[in-house]
């Protein structure tokens, strides 16, 4: 995983459009008021108490507080008062912050060595490589609409990059002072993917605010990305990769170059040699999963997760046989992940408001068209 860190200078504040600050809020407009938050001590799916301290909670953002941002908050296992608090965003746009917990650096994993056949829930295990041995973190569904996060209004539901850092700045300058504890803690942002766009806007307007009249500054010492996507010129190098990893000959990668002109991207329509070469690149890519280069495309699994998010296929449908056959497969954790977190009684454990309990949590549903569209203001 590549991974980029720093923290803005005061100089590179100029490259920001102040035409955005209408999106950001001002000190004088802040309403600091308590979160509504909870200690989890069980979890549905672990066994006994957890080892670790574990809060969720909703915090109400927005110019009317009216975009309620679900958190999973874990403390250091060190050092909580003095090891560095993270916020941490996952990809997509709308990527749960569970994904991250479970999947990524986070206390818990699903146990591999349960083979889950429908009649309980999925069983949780402690990961030992959880970066909460050394650092506060919070993982948070963002933006609105992402996992348990939601808006009380049509208008509190709609989304964009501005609107989204704009509601992960006031659900930092309402959380923290909710929790006085870190105030003084040095201050992480990191993320992955999609990520790499928000988190430095978000990094330089804290930067902006510290060095400004906005009180109390965030103690914010940097940002880390890893795998970031920065701009859709980035998908152009996946094929000069994949013919260094010599998954495409010579002569395909000479013609893509030659008919694409390096642009393998938005392509023309009417360049149909371009075409005709993607395609053949997409056949010689077509056995490898992208995600998980080590492990089988499993086309069957994939299918029941798209089956399910488009409603075709209920959770209350009987997938033993297949769970069994296919637990080899990248994607058995994410579908394990639609068994617990839409459990009734997870759902309870986690503090989940009524007003979300009737939504089906995808660990990653993508609004992509719809963010980008909101986000041009």
């Amino acid at each position: 995983m590549r991974f980029m860190a720093r923290l803005p200078s005061s100089n590179s504040t100029q490259s920001l459009d102040f035409s955005y600050q209408f999106f950001f809020l001002q000190a004088s407009s802040l309403h600091l008021a308590l979160s509504d938050s909870e200690i989890i001590d069980f979890l549905p799916g672990f066994r006994g108490p957890l080892p670790f301290h574990l809060e969720t909670g909703y915090v109400g953002v927005g110019e009317l507080e009216d975009v309620e941002l679900f958190y999973y908050f874990v403390k250091s296992e060190r050092n909580p008062e003095r090891d560095p608090l993270m916020l941490l965003l996952n990809g997509g746009p709308g990527c749960s912050g569970w994904s991250g917990l479970v999947y990524e650096i986070g206390p818990l994993k699903y146990d591999n060595d349960d083979q889950y056949n429908g009649s309980s829930l999925p069983g949780l295990v402690l990961n030992p490589y959880s970066w909460t041995k050394v650092s506060n973190i919070i993982f948070i569904d963002s933006p609105v609409g992402t996992g348990f996060s939601y808006g009380r209004t049509v208008v509190a539901s709609q989304t964009g990059l501005f609107k989204q850092v704009h509601n992960l700045l006031h659900f930092l300058r309402k959380w923290l002072p909710d929790h006085p504890d870190f105030k003084s803690n040095p201050v992480y942002l990191a993320g992955d993917s999609y990520s790499g766009i928000p988190i430095p806007i978000l990094a330089q307007q804290i930067t902006i605010e510290n060095e400004g009249s906005v009180t109390p500054p965030i103690n914010l010492q940097g940002y880390a990305l890893g795998n970031p996507f920065t701009d859709p010129s980035d998908l152009d190098y996946g094929i000069p990769y994949a013919h260094g990893m010599a998954l495409i000959s010579d002569e395909l990668y000479e013609s893509l170059k030659k008919n694409c002109r390096g642009k393998y991207t938005s392509i023309d329509p009417s360049n149909k040699k371009c075409l005709k070469d993607m395609q053949a690149y997409e056949k010689c890519i077509s056995g490898i999963h992208l995600f998980y280069t080590l492990s089988p495309r499993c086309t069957n699994e994939s299918l029941v997760l798209e089956e399910i998010i488009n409603g075709r296929r209920s959770l209350s449908q009987d997938f033993e046989s297949f769970l069994d056959a296919e637990s080899h497969c990248s994607e058995h954790e994410h579908l394990l992940s639609l068994y617990w977190a839409n459990d009734p009684s997870v759902r309870r454990a986690l503090g989940i408001r009524e007003e979300r309990s009737m939504y089906l949590l995808l660990l990653c549903f993508s609004f992509l068209d719809k963010y980008l569209c909101t986000s041009i203001e």
